[in-house]
C-alpha cells in the first residue's frame, strides 16, 4: 500500500457517502456506496484474504476519492448516477438492452390507440407488459383487434377519414369514420384493458364464436387465424399462478456466482402471470451477495418506470432501494425474503435459471474477456503504455476531395461505446489531402476539450489512426499544436496490418490471430464504416438540395 493511500485511509470520515476507486491513470474503476465510509473503504486494503474479483480490483487501485452524503438514499442515488457517467469497469453495468416490448394505451385521446412500444415514459398513459418468452406483444395486439376491435393505427382522430382494411375484416370499430359512438368505443377499450390486466377473458368466447362463424361460412383460412389466437390465449392462461392474486406484480431476483463470474436472473410476475425470466452477466467488486443484490437492484431499477409492487430476493437488500424506486415510479415496493410458499418456489425457479445461466455463460464470458479487456491489457504490454482503456480511432472519407468528412469512434474496455462517437465535416482543407483533413479533425476535437465542452472532455488513453507513417505524423503534429502530445498514439496500416508508433521507424507486426491486433482492426474498421456512412448521407443530402 502506498503512503498516499495510507494517509487518505487515516482521514476517512464516519459519514455515509460514495467512494471512487482510481487506477494509476486516475481513471475511475469502481464506484461504491457506504453507510460508514471509514469502515467500508478500509475493508479493501486491510483484513482477510479477499475473493478473486475484489482482489483483482484492489491490485489496480492507486488512489481514491469520496463524497459525503446526508442519507443512505442520497448515496445510493449518487452511486447510480456516477456509474452511468463513468462506466467503471468493476461495477455492474447493464448494457443489455433490447428493451422488452409493452402495449401502450393513451387514455387522454378520445379514441385511444393500442400500440407496441419499447420505452416507458412518465406520460400518464397505461402500459401493459413486458412481453417475452413465449408471449409476443404483436400476438396479444392481434387478439385485441380480433376480440375487441380496438384501433392500432396512428391516424389523426380529430379529422374524420375513410375506414381502412381493419374495419372491413372486422378488426376495428372504425372510430375514424364514426361508425361507432364514443361510448361504444370506450366500452371496447375498457374490456381490452381488463383482458390485459388478466381480470376477464371474454376474448376466448368471442374468438370461439368468430371461429365457428367463419367455419360455417366455409372461410377456413380465417377460421385458422382464430384457432391460432385461441392457442395463444391458452399459452397465456397457462402462465397464471394459482396461488397469487391477479392484482399482484413482482420481480424475483436471484444471483449465482463462482467467485469470479456472477450472473443475475429476474423472474417477472405481472397481474398474477409469470411472463418469463431475463438473465444478466455482471461484473461487480462487492464484498458479499447482499451488497451485490443492492448494486444490481440499483442499476436494474434506475429510471425504470415498470418497477413492481414487490421485489423478492434470497437475502435482504437495503431499504433505501424503496426510496430509490419511488423516486422514479412514485410507488414504494415491498421487499421480501420468503422461506416457504409460492414466492419461495418462484425464487427457486429464478435461482435454477441463474445457476444454469452461469454455467452456460462462463465460457462465453471468458471468450469475450480475451477479445475485450484481455486484448486491452495485451495491447498495453505490447506498446509499453499504462492504459488503453479508452481508445479513439479517426478516419477520413471523401470522393476526389469532395464532401470530405471524418469519423471518431470510441472503444472502452475493448467494446464500442457508440454514444461517444463523433463526426466532422472538413471545413478548411482544399482538395483531397487526407493528412491535412486528419490534422483539422484532431485540432477541432482537442480544442473542444480545452474549452471544457462536456462532449469532448473525456480524453483517450490511446489514439488509433487509420493509415501509415504519413497519417501518424500529421496526427501527432495536431496533438503537439493543441497541447496534447502526452496522449499515446499509433497508426494501423491496412496493407500489411503494421502498427506504427512515434519516433520508431520500425513497425510492429503481430500474428494474425493476436487478440490485440484484432481489437485494433475492429476499431479501425468501425471508424471506416462510420465515416463512409456519414459521407454517403452528406453526399445524398447535397444531391437532394440540387
Amino acid at each position: 500500500m502506498t503512503d498516499l493511500l495510507k494517509e487518505k485511509l487515516s482521514r476517512l470520515p464516519d459519514n455515509c457517502g460514495v467512494y471512487l476507486m482510481k487506477d494509476t491513470a486516475q481513471k475511475i474503476i469502481y464506484v461504491g456506496k457506504a453507510v460508514v465510509l471509514k469502515n467500508r473503504v478500509k475493508q479493501y486494503f486491510i483484513g482477510t484474504q479477499k475473493i478473486e474479483k475484489v482482489a483483482v480490483m484492489v491490485n489496480e487501485i492507486a488512489d481514491f476519492d469520496y463524497i459525503i452524503t446526508n442519507t443512505e438514499f442520497d448515496a445510493l442515488s449518487l452511486e447510480a448516477n456516477l456509474i452511468k457517467k463513468y462506466w467503471p469497469k468493476y461495477n455492474i453495468l447493464l448494457k443489455d438492452d433490447k428493451r422488452a416490448p409493452y402495449i401502450k394505451v393513451d387514455l387522454k385521446n378520445t379514441y385511444p390507440r393500442f400500440e407496441i412500444v419499447r420505452k416507458l415514459k412518465n406520460d400518464g398513459a397505461k402500459y401493459f407488459g413486458p412481453y417475452f418468452f413465449g408471449i409476443r406483444a404483436s400476438d396479444v395486439l392481434e387478439i385485441l383487434k380480433l376480440a375487441y376491435q380496438v384501433r392500432t393505427c396512428d391516424r389523426n382522430m380529430n379529422k374524420q377519414s375513410r375506414a381502412c382494411l381493419d374495419y372491413h375484416i372486422k378488426q376495428c370499430l372504425a372510430p375514424c369514420e364514426r361508425f361507432c359512438t364514443q361510448q361504444e368505443y370506450s366500452q371496447a377499450v375498457n374490456q381490452a384493458m381488463l383482458f390485459l390486466c388478466g381480470k376477464e377473458n371474454t376474448a376466448k368466447s368471442i374468438l370461439q364464436r368468430m371461429m365457428q362463424i367463419s367455419s360455417d361460412n366455409l372461410d377456413f383460412e380465417r377460421a385458422l387465424i382464430y384457432r391460432d389466437k385461441l392457442a395463444m390465449l391458452d399459452n397465456i392462461a397457462r402462465k397464471n399462478i394459482a396461488d397469487i392474486p391477479k392484482s399482484v406484480s413482482m420481480d424475483c431476483i436471484a444471483l449465482s456466482t463462482d467467485g469470479n463470474y456472477t450472473v443475475a436472473s429476474v423472474l417477472f410476475v405481472r397481474h398474477g402471470k409469470m411472463l418469463g425470466i431475463k438473465n444478466y452477466s455482471i461484473v461487480d467488486a462487492s464484498f458479499d451477495k447482499s451488497e451485490t443484490f443492492t448494486s444490481f437492484a440499483t442499476q436494474f431499477y434506475y429510471n425504470n418506470l415498470d418497477a413492481p409492487q414487490e421485489i423478492v430476493t434470497e437475502l435482504p437488500i437495503s431499504n433505501s432501494i424503496k426510496e430509490f424506486v419511488y423516486s422514479f415510479t412514485k410507488k414504494f415496493p415491498i421487499l421480501t425474503c420468503p422461506k416457504r410458499g409460492i414466492k419461495f418456489e418462484l425464487l427457486l425457479t429464478a435461482q435454477k435459471n441463474a445457476d444454469d445461466f452461469l454455467i452456460k455463460s462462463r465460457t462465453k464470458e471468458q471468450v469475450k474477456y480475451s477479445m475485450t479487456i484481455g486484448a486491452v491489457k495485451q495491447l498495453e504490454q505490447i506498446l509499453g503504455i499504462n492504459s488503453a482503456r479508452r481508445m479513439e480511432c479517426y478516419d477520413i472519407s471523401n470522393i476526389s476531395g469532395t464532401d470530405k468528412v471524418a469519423s471518431q469512434t470510441v472503444f472502452i474496455d475493448g467494446e464500442p461505446a457508440k454514444k461517444e462517437y463523433r463526426k466532422y465535416k472538413i471545413k478548411t482543407v482544399q482538395g483531397s489531402d487526407d493528412f491535412a483533413s486528419m490534422q483539422e479533425t484532431l485540432k477541432r476535437r482537442f480544442e473542444r476539450a480545452k474549452k471544457g465542452d462536456d462532449k469532448f472532455t473525456d480524453l483517450p488513453d490511446l489514439i488509433v489512426i487509420d493509415g501509415g507513417k504519413g497519417q501518424l505524423s500529421a496526427a501527432l503534429q495536431a496533438l503537439q499544436l493543441t497541447g496534447f502530445a502526452h496522449i499515446n498514439i499509433v497508426s494501423l496500416a491496412k496493407k500489411d496490418e503494421e502498427i506504427f508508433i512515434p519516433d520508431n521507424p520500425i513497425s510492429i507486426k503481430l500474428p494474425k490471430d493476436n487478440n490485440a491486433l484484432k481489437m485494433l482492426q475492429r476499431i479501425r474498421d468501425e471508424a471506416h464504416r462510420f465515416a463512409i456512412t456519414f459521407h454517403r448521407s452528406t453526399r445524398d443530402k447535397k444531391m437532394l438540395e440540387k
